[in-house]
């Protein structure tokens, strides 16, 4: 039988960008056993990771970020990938660090998800979208969103993923608040939500009728759950809220579980002037933009 991998030593290096994301609607439909099922409309933005793959003979992992080299989901998606396919090869890792960490962004399952598409290329693997999603799904609930990128749909608890029409041009400008980094931090805001702040989609739906009629998501649908309770677990974020909304902000917005904040505009110069005056007041901010349903990766 020919080795799937038997093009493996043809590839020098392969480099991958990891997008973040933003949640544009976030809501908790309610608890089942041990997860709560979520129906959230997800956007991915062009604030990259940047991962290099290079073959070698084993696993080897190596971060700028000091702090993240252990127990990194890189590792654990390269594991799995390698285990559950049976594959013989190995590769050297080496991950940039851009999207900021432990703030809502989806930094790590991106990088997670970058690694399954990258080995199984690297490797020669042809494991179709519906595996990566699969394998995806066993490191996190963000991670399967991050295979298909773009817009999309997440439900149940994040492994059932359904790619929707592009968002138009949009672009964000994001706000990290200095707060100390909380182990464990999502997890933690799951557990601060009651059965009150359960909702039943309404949100979700609405929005979905205004992406499939090419309009934009009204300010009023952009939920989230989370905003419930973030401002309560951290305390010193309303502060920040309050700067983003004097700086002109049309609407201050949770990323994910926080405490990173958003706003989003349709055209770059009012958000270029909104990012200038937040980094004079030296704070940590970004501009990005939407993200398509691509997979960004260059054979170097």
């Amino acid at each position: 039988m020919e080795n799937p991998c038997s093009f493996y030593e043809e590839i020098i290096m392969l480099t991958v960008y990891a997008p973040a994301k933003i949640n544009l609607v976030l809501e908790v439909l309610g608890k089942h056993n041990d997860y709560h099922r979520i129906s959230s409309i997800v956007q991915s933005i062009d604030l990259c990771d940047v991962l290099d793959f290079q073959p070698d003979k084993g696993i080897y992992f190596e971060c700028d970020v000091p702090s993240l080299k252990r127990d990194n989901l890189v590792t654990q998606a390269a594991t799995l990938i390698k285990e559950s396919t049976e594959c013989s090869l190995g590769a050297r890792i080496e991950l940039r660090k851009h999207i900021p960490w432990g703030v809502g962004l989806g930094g790590g399952s991106s990088d997670a998800a970058a690694t399954l598409l990258a080995l199984n290329e690297l490797w020669g693997l042809g494991l179709p979208l519906s595996e990566l999603v699969h394998l995806a799904s066993k490191l996190g609930s963000d991670v399967p969103f991050f295979i298909h990128k773009g817009t999309a749909l997440v439900e149940g608890r994040g492994e059932k993923v359904t790619p929707l029409p592009s968002l138009s041009s949009t672009c964000f400008v994001l706000l990290v608040p200095p707060l100390p980094k909380i182990s464990g931090k999502t997890k933690q805001m799951y557990n601060h939500l009651d059965a009150a702040y359960f909702t039943e989609g309404q949100f979700v739906q609405r929005a979905l009728s205004s992406l499939e009629q090419g309009k934009a998501i009204a300010p009023g649908l952009m939920f989230n759950v989370f905003e419930k309770v973030a401002f309560d677990f951290f305390p010193e974020m309303d502060k920040y809220r309050k700067t983003l909304e004097e700086a002109g902000a049309p609407g201050v917005y949770l990323a994910g579980s926080g405490p990173c904040l958003f706003t989003l505009f349709s055209g770059k110069e009012e958000a270029g002037e909104m990012l200038s005056n937040l980094r004079k007041h030296r704070l940590e901010c970004y501009l990005a933009f939407s993200f398509p349903h691509t997979n960004i990766a260059a054979d170097l």
